[in-house]
């Protein structure tokens, strides 16, 4: 009540946050781009190995088809937190030095990659068996046929789950903070542990991530469309 005697306003509470906001937004553009970017790769690793492992399924052999069920059990019941400790933590006990970038999208591919092979599995059953006995009598190649035909079929019929399973992983790369890698929630406890700030810095990393699925979402809506119209 005496500020106009001292010359200057007091800073209000909403104030200080509003100016600790406005100062850390660098902190949350660069997690949000390090969630992002680890996020996209990981994704990649995730569907390639996913596609691999759900041929391997399909095959003949014991020998093959055995380790690929084993593998896509184990990451479906393994914790991911567990997958990264394994990576950055007991790596070094064998020679492999990760940084934390590296393990995260490895950590991230591995674990999500058991998952995409039931996914793909599924699509890769869904294909009437007409069309492989139709283009065994094109002459077709197993390659060509996979990639002509039993690929791009598969890539549509499962797009929704894949769409869901993307949205499962981006939210799973919340728990790479623990090989101290600075992605979102990361950003969030230092500045928390900086500021004494909760709320603030944990709720808008909360809506940058329902963002991010937001947007996927509506990209996997948009591609279903489209391939809607050109299936039908």
């Amino acid at each position: 009540m005496y500020w106009p005697f001292v010359g200057a306003p007091p800073i209000t509470g909403g104030e200080t946050i509003m100016s600790d906001f406005v100062n850390d937004i660098p902190l949350y553009a660069a997690g949000l781009a390090t969630t992002i970017g680890v996020s996209l790769l990981g994704i990649f690793i995730s569907v390639i190995g996913g596609i691999f492992l759900a041929l391997a399924l399909r095959s003949r052999l014991r020998l093959i088809a055995i380790p690929a069920r084993g593998y896509i059990e184990f990451s479906r019941g393994a914790p991911l937190a567990l997958v990264l400790f394994l990576l950055y933590y007991g790596g070094p006990q064998f020679g492999l030095l990760l940084s934390p970038h590296v393990a995260g999208i490895v950590g991230l591919g591995l674990y999500g990659a058991g998952p995409f092979a039931e996914i793909f599995r599924a699509g890769f059953s869904a294909i009437p068996k007409g069309e492989r006995e139709a283009a065994e009598m094109l002459g077709l190649t197993p390659g060509q046929r996979f990639l002509n035909i039993e690929l791009p079929q598969a890539l549509r019929v499962t797009l929704p789950a894949s769409v869901g399973q993307t949205i499962n992983l981006v939210k799973e790369s919340a728990v790479l903070s623990v090989i101290t890698l600075g992605e979102l929630t990361k950003v969030a406890g230092t500045i928390s542990s900086i500021t004494f700030a909760v709320v603030t810095p944990y709720l808008t990393i909360a809506l940058l991530y329902w963002a991010l699925v937001e947007t996927i979402a509506r990209l996997g809506f948009y591609a279903e469309r489209r391939f809607t119209v050109k299936g039908s």
